[in-house]
């Protein structure tokens, strides 16, 4: 695919020779939803703030379609931005606030009421033309900022932590609705979040950042299921970090963990024999059985249930298998054990993992993000 949009080797520093954005280089493709994901502080808002031209890199170049836009302000960037807070213009009606930047470029009056009915219809709301905000719910004034980010037809859309003020059953509808809004426009969508579940359901490709660096670009899937680095592993969706202790043979390599002996895909590299690594498994990928049997070169272990947590159609239970910490298991209630034949808690279960869904990762590298998330 084309490449709309080119970073190359950004850093801003902020006063007080705080790093807010260090040497970030990115290429993102013509129609493509791409979300920044970190936590606060990250730098994933300052590099949105720079592509929209409101904060200017320290070195580095950003190109919009080959041109270099490093040194254009905003207004002369063919890129719009959807601020967190909406920033509607609370005395002017919904349709005001859509057309006022084709007003202030001085297009006709007409054209004007013929693209904003088109934007209210895509929004689905033609009905809230003449509402002013304050009559609006959260969700419908969300629509109409996007409404007008949109009129103008800019060649890239920014979204600043759009869903953040939504609750959580409007903000599940209003990710499907954005998406379906991306694909119907075409336009290339770059949005700033720090949640997980969001960047996974909208997004095209996923960038996570860590201290104002790329800690790894790809997929969704990608990311959630082959981390490259421990903290895309702990922060995109839950895991397993168990330190082991890791055995090389001719059949491969074993990892082991108390009482826990575990298969490792052979891609895990070169690990010296008797080193300790911390064992990354996600709790979904480990299957609650009723016997021992492996099977597809699954590997199989006991563990004491230790306790029980329900959420919906799915229950958490944290095993004892004599390791330093629990071994999370997530089971689908509606697959395999129902609620009623789940086991209590001191019952000894058995459980199943295959080796390509497990990664070893430094131990020294876990220590230091379970330090910075204690300090947080």
């Amino acid at each position: 695919m084309t490449n709309i949009l080119e970073l190359s080797n950004i850093t801003k520093t902020f006063r007080g020779g705080v790093v807010a954005v260090d040497d970030v280089s990115l290429d993102i493709s013509e129609g493509e939803f791409l979300t920044m994901l970190g936590p606060s502080g990250c730098g994933k808002t300052t590099t949105l703030r720079m592509i929209g031209g409101f904060d200017y890199p320290d070195s580095g170049s950003i190109l919009l379609d080959g041109k270099d836009i490093t040194d254009d302000p905003p207004f002369r960037r063919p890129v719009n931005m959807m601020f967190q807070d909406f920033a509607l213009f609370p005395h002017m009606s919904s349709a005001e606030n859509i057309g006022y930047g084709l007003k202030i470029a001085g297009v006709s009056r007409a054209e004007v009421e013929e693209r904003v009915r088109g934007m209210l219809d895509m929004i689905e709301l033609p009905l809230m033309a003449d509402r002013m905000p304050s009559q609006l719910s959260i969700g419908q004034r969300q629509r109409i900022a996007l409404a007008r980010a949109l009129i103008n037809s800019p060649r890239v859309l920014l979204l600043d932590e759009p869903m953040s003020a939504l609750d959580a059953k409007l903000k599940e509808t209003m990710q499907v609705e954005l998406r379906h809004i991306h694909d119907r426009v075409g336009i290339t969508f770059i949005m700033v979040t720090h949640d997980q579940t969001e960047a996974m359901i909208m997004s095209d490709r996923i960038m996570v950042m860590r201290a104002g660096a790329i800690e790894q670009i790809g997929l969704a899937t990608e990311l959630y299921d082959r981390p490259e680095t421990a903290y895309v592993a702990e922060f995109l969706g839950a895991s397993n970090m168990i330190p082991a202790s890791i055995t090389r043979s001719a059949a491969g390599l074993i990892a082991r963990a108390g009482d826990m002996e575990i298969k490792v895909d052979g891609a895990e590299g070169n690990v010296d024999d008797g080193a300790v690594r911390s064992l990354f498994i996600r709790p979904e990928k480990i299957k609650l059985a009723r016997d021992a049997a492996a099977s597809d070169g699954a590997s199989t272990f006991s563990g004491v249930v230790k306790e029980l947590f329900f959420s919906g159609n799915a229950v958490r239970i944290d095993l004892d298998v004599g390791a330093d910490r629990p071994v999370m298991v997530h089971h689908q209630l509606d697959t395999g054990l129902n609620e009623a034949g789940l086991p209590g808690v001191g019952a000894t279960v058995t459980c199943s993992v295959r080796a390509d869904t497990v990664r070893l990762f430094d131990t020294a590298e876990v220590a230091a993000i379970e330090a910075e998330e204690a300090a947080a």
